[in-house]
């Protein structure tokens, strides 16, 4: 079983739950980049607002180092779920 796969996370009602939170975190901190960087945006345009402006640069690159951490832990996830899978079918259990 490798990475990254579709039929990774449609394999059972319990990989499409984890699946399904991981894209809703994922979807989170993509909307808290996104509103970090335009307020960011906007603050830039005040002189004595630039120090918040930055920080929520900061905040808004580190929301954006989030996203494909989520996505690799998810997958790693969902690939640790499929050998548990495959060792309970050679066990005999199901």
């Amino acid at each position: 079983m490798q990475l990254f796969r579709h039929s990774n996370r449609t394999r059972n009602a319990k990989t499409q739950r984890v699946y399904a939170a991981y894209e809703l975190a994922y979807t989170l901190v993509d909307f808290a980049a996104a509103i970090s960087f335009t307020i960011g945006s906007v603050l830039f345009l005040w002189d004595s607002m630039k120090a918040p402006a930055i920080w929520l640069f900061i905040i808004g690159s580190f929301c954006f180092l989030c996203k494909p951490s989520l996505r690799l832990t998810r997958e790693v996830k969902l690939w640790r779920m499929g050998k548990v899978d495959q060792l309970a079918k050679r066990a005999g259990a199901e």
